[in-house]
C-alpha cells in the first residue's frame, strides 16, 4: 500500500538546493528497471541521498523505490506526467541535478524536460567529477569528452554500465503522491503495440551472462546452440547489428551503439568480428570471451580470452563440458 508521507517531507527536500537530486526512476509498468539503481550510484557522487519521482506506474513501482539504499524520499504519481508538470516540479523542489539512467524511455522524455527548463540536457553521463563537471563517451565511444555546465539545473542521463547498482533492499524511505499535470496529446504518444518474447531468460541489460552471435552464425537457427549455452550459464542471448540486419535475430537482441549497451561479468561473443559500433556496446564488460575463426577479427584486441577456431565445433564442444 502507497505510504502517504507528510508535507513535511517534500519541504526536508527542497530546502536543501545545493547539490540536491531528483532522480527519474526507469520501469516497465510494473518493476523499477536496475539502471534506477545505478543512476543513485551517479548521484551519491554528489550527495549521499537523493530523491526518486515515479511516475506513470503503480504504487508498488514506488514502493520498490523507496526500498533502495541512498533514496530519501519517493514521489509517487500514476498517470504519465507532462514534460512541463515535472519541470514544475523540479523548480518548485529546487532540485539542482536530475539524474535519469539511459533507456528508450527516458531518451524520449528527458530532452522534453530539459527544454521545459530552458537547459541542454548532459547526456549518456559515465563518470561524475564534480557538481558542474561529467564525463561522457563519444565516436562510439572511442573517446571520452569531460563536459562542464554552468545552468541552474543540471539534467543528465547515467550510462548504467559504468557504475555499480547500489542495494535494492534495505532502505525505508516515505513515498507521497505528488501533484503533477498529466501529459496530453500531442505530447503523450499513442501507444500501437507492444511485445516481447516469451523466454524464461534474463533481461539482456541486467543479466550476468551474455552470449551473442553474429554475422558468423550464418542462420537463425543456429542462434539455438546459443541459446542452449547460455540456457546452461543462465545468461541471456545478444547479437551483433550485421546477425539482427541479416533478419537472423529480432532487433531486441541488438548490442551496441544502435542497440542495447551490456555490461555482463561473462561476455561470450561468437562469430563477431568486433565492429566499433558493437564494441561501444559491450566493452565495459567484466569479462570478454571472443571466438572467430579469423584470427585478426578485432575483437581479439578487446577480449579477455580468445578462440581462433570454428564456431560450430567450439560451441558445441563447449556446451558438452558444462
Amino acid at each position: 500500500m502507497l505510504r502517504q508521507a507528510s508535507g513535511a517531507l517534500r519541504r526536508a527536500v527542497a530546502s536543501r538546493r545545493q547539490a540536491s537530486t531528483l532522480i527519474l526512476a526507469d520501469h516497465d509498468g510494473a518493476n523499477m528497471t536496475p539502471s534506477t539503481l545505478a543512476a543513485l550510484t551517479a548521484a551519491s557522487k554528489l550527495n549521499e541521498t537523493s530523491a526518486v519521482l515515479v511516475a506513470g506506474a503503480p504504487a508498488a513501482v514506488a514502493e520498490q523505490a523507496s526500498k533502495a539504499a541512498g533514496v530519501e524520499a519517493v514521489f509517487h504519481v500514476d498517470a504519465p506526467p507532462s514534460a512541463k508538470g515535472i519541470a514544475s516540479f523540479v523548480e518548485k523542489g529546487g532540485y539542482s541535478h536530475v539524474f535519469a539512467p539511459v533507456s528508450n524511455n527516458t531518451k524520449d522524455f528527458v530532452p522534453r524536460i530539459a527544454a521545459a527548463l530552458g537547459v541542454s540536457p548532459v547526456t549518456d553521463i559515465c563518470e561524475v567529477v564534480s557538481e558542474d563537471t561529467f564525463v561522457r563517451p563519444f565516436y562510439a565511444g572511442n573517446a571520452l569528452a569531460t563536459v562542464k555546465t554552468t545552468q541552474p539545473v543540471t539534467v543528465a542521463t547515467v550510462r548504467a554500465t559504468a557504475f555499480e547498482k547500489v542495494e535494492a533492499e534495505g532502505g525505508a524511505a516515505g513515498v507521497e503522491a505528488a501533484s503533477i499535470d498529466a501529459a496530453v496529446a500531442p505530447e503523450l504518444p499513442e501507444k500501437i503495440s507492444e511485445s516481447s518474447g516469451d523466454s524464461e531468460r534474463p533481461d539482456l541489460t541486467a543479466a550476468r551472462v551474455v552470449v551473442s552471435g553474429g554475422r558468423g552464425m550464418g542462420s537463425g537457427e543456429n542462434f539455438a546452440m546459443l541459446e542452449q549455452l547460455a540456457d546452461k550459464l543462465g545468461g541471456a542471448v545478444g547479437a551483433s547489428r550485421a546477425a539482427v540486419d541479416a533478419g537472423m535475430v529480432p532487433n531486441e537482441l541488438q548490442v551496441g551503439q544502435t542497440g542495447k549497451v551490456v555490461a555482463p561479468e561473462l561476455y561470450i561473443a561468437v562469430g563477431i568480428s568486433g565492429a566499433i559500433q558493437h564494441l561501444s556496446g559491450m566493452k565495459d564488460s567484466k569479462t570478454i570471451v571472443a571466438i572467430n575463426k579469423d584470427a585478426e577479427a578485432p575483437i581479439f584486441q578487446v577480449a579477455d580470452y580468445g578462440l581462433v577456431a570454428d564456431l560450430f565445433e567450439a560451441v558445441p564442444e563447449l556446451d558438452s563440458k558444462l
